[in-house]
Formats: structure tokens, sequence, C-alpha cells
């Protein structure tokens, strides 16, 4: 297993998961989302290009992140390969590479993932009404002083 940088023969890989995996960050809320496929919601695909993507890979590529300065914008591990700890070593992954101050967005109801970043020492220091597809959400800015030490992968 490997987390290397994204090439673009990842793409068609990257929005097989972020379709596996976006409405999972939402099934808390109490509404119903429609998924918008990334590669048609040209704000996020946008944000997401212009980012430093990493992949995990196994055989084939199961998760990825990516980072724009000190934003941490996607964290998405496919649904099959979830409880392995990938999302945990993605996010060491780019904490090892950035310092400073850390932030990243999460909806305010999805906290088997602000359990995770509660746990690397994120702390929500906002909370804002968003939309996803048109539907209303609440959500959270997390932030985080990095230090430059690192931290082990495993």
């Amino acid at each position: 297993m490997n987390i290397r940088p994204y090439r673009t023969s990842d793409y068609s890989a990257v929005l097989e998961i972020y379709a596996n995996s976006k409405l999972d960050e939402l099934r808390y809320e109490e509404k119903t989302f429609t998924l918008l496929p990334l590669q048609n919601d040209k704000t996020r695909l946008d944000q997401l290009l212009e980012c430093d993507i990493y992949v995990y890979e196994a055989e084939n590529v199961i998760a990825y992140c990516a980072v724009f300065n000190s934003e941490i914008r996607a964290l998405f591990v496919c649904p099959s390969a979830r409880g392995k700890g990938i999302g945990k070593k993605l996010l060491t992954f780019l904490l090892n590479k950035l310092s400073g101050n850390v932030n990243l967005f999460v909806a305010k109801s999805n906290n088997p993932a602000k359990q995770l970043y509660v746990k690397h020492g994120f702390k929500v220091t906002n909370e804002f009404l968003t939309q996803y597809n048109g539907v209303n959400v609440l959500a959270n800015r997390m932030d985080k002083i990095v230090t430059t030490s690192k931290i082990p992968l495993n």
C-alpha cells in the first residue's frame, strides 16, 4: 500500500470514490440529498484540481486526499476499504506536510469524521450554513496548529 501524488490517470478512480462516498458524509442529516457527481459540480471540481492531491493505492486507488495551502479540502475512502486505518494514514500524511494553522470543513452531523479529526488535535472553531446540491447543511470549520514535528504513519 502506497500514498503517492495524484496522476491524471487517477481521475476516473477519484470520481468513483467521490460518487461512492460523498453522500456518506451527509448520512446523519435529517434531509435527503441527491448526489451531484464531482465531474458535474464545477465549483468542487475546480477546488479539488487546484489542490495537491494524493492517492492511496493498494492494487487500485482506494482513497484520496487533497490540500490547498493549509486547508484540507478532501479526504475520501472507498466504502469497501473503510475501517482499516486508511483515513488516519492519509490525514497523518497531510499533517506531516503542513505547518501552522491547518483547517478543514465537515458536516456538523458527521461525528465519525469529526472524531477522527479531534483525535488528531483539531477543534471546532466555527459553525455555518452551507449547501450541497441546493440543500442546506450546517457545517463546522475545524482548526489545528501543526508544529514541525512529524507523526509516524503507522
